[in-house]
C-alpha cells in the first residue's frame, strides 16, 4: 500500500499597510518617491512591530521598495532579527498622471465613480488597471507563499494591493473590493493551505497571539 503524503502546511501571510504619511488622506501620492513616515506613522510601525514582535514565529519580512513601506518594514524585521527583502510586485498602484492629485480634486473627476463602482473597468492615465494590479499583487503573495511553505511571512505593502488580495482571499469580485477598509499599519492576516485561504483577520490594530481558524 503506498504511503499516503503529508499534507501541505498552510502559509501565514501577514499584509500591513505602511504607517501614515504627511499625505495620507490628502493625496493619491503613488509610487512618487522621497515620500516618508509621519512621526505618528513612525510610531504606528513601532507598535506594528511590538505586535508582530510577540508572535512565536516570523520567518521573513518583506516590503514594497517604496520609502514609506520600508520605513514601516525596517523595525517590523529589527524586532524579529531579520532583513527586510525588497519585492516590487507588492508596489503601490501605478496611477500614472493622477500621482500626487490632491484627492478633493481627483474625486470631481467623472471617472471617479468608475474608481469607487467599477474599478475593474478602469485603467489610471498612462498607469496601472486595478486588474493588472491585482494579478501582480496575486502573483507575488502566490509566490511567497510557496516560498515559504508551512512559515508566516510578513509582506507591507499599500492599501489598494492589500484589499485586492482580501477581495480574492474572499471570493469576492475586485468591482467591490472598496467596500474594505485597510488602515494605516493594519495588520491583514490570511491562512493559505492546501484547500484555499482562510481570511483570520483584516484591519487589525491589535495583538496578534490569537489569530487561528475558528
Amino acid at each position: 500500500m503506498p504511503a499516503r503524503s503529508k499534507p501541505t502546511a498552510p502559509t501565514l501571510v501577514l499584509l500591513v499597510r505602511h504607517g501614515t504619511t504627511a499625505t495620507t488622506g490628502k493625496v493619491l501620492p503613488g509610487r512618487a518617491p522621497g515620500l516618508h513616515l509621519s512621526d505618528v506613522g513612525r510610531a504606528q510601525a513601532d507598535g506594528a512591530a511590538q505586535r508582530i514582535g510577540a508572535l512565536k514565529r516570523v520567518d521573513a519580512v518583506y516590503s514594497s521598495p517604496l520609502e514609506r513601506a520600508r520605513e514601516t518594514a525596517a523595525p517590523i524585521a529589527k524586532a524579529r532579527g531579520l532583513r527586510v527583502a525588497i519585492d516590487r510586485g507588492l508596489l503601490e498602484c501605478d496611477f500614472g498622471e493622477w500621482t500626487g492629485g490632491e484627492l478633493k480634486s481627483l474625486a470631481k473627476q467623472p471617472e471617479w465613480s468608475t474608481v469607487q463602482r467599477y474599478p475593474s473597468g478602469f485603467r489610471f492615465p498612462q498607469g496601472e488597471s486595478f486588474v493588472e494590479m491585482a494579478a501582480r499583487i496575486h502573483t507575488t503573495v502566490d509566490a511567497l507563499v510557496h516560498h515559504h511553505t508551512g512559515g508566516v511571512v510578513v509582506a507591507v505593502s499599500h492599501a489598494d494591493p492589500i484589499k485586492a488580495v482580501v477581495a480574492d482571499a474572499l471570493g469576492t469580485h475586485l468591482d467591490l473590493f472598496q467596500r474594505i477598509v485597510v488602515s494605516p499599519c493594519s495588520v491583514t492576516a490570511i491562512l493559505y493551505g492546501p484547500s484555499g485561504p482562510t481570511v483570520l483577520t483584516v484591519n487589525h490594530v491589535g495583538e496578534l497571539g490569537s489569530l487561528a481558524p475558528s
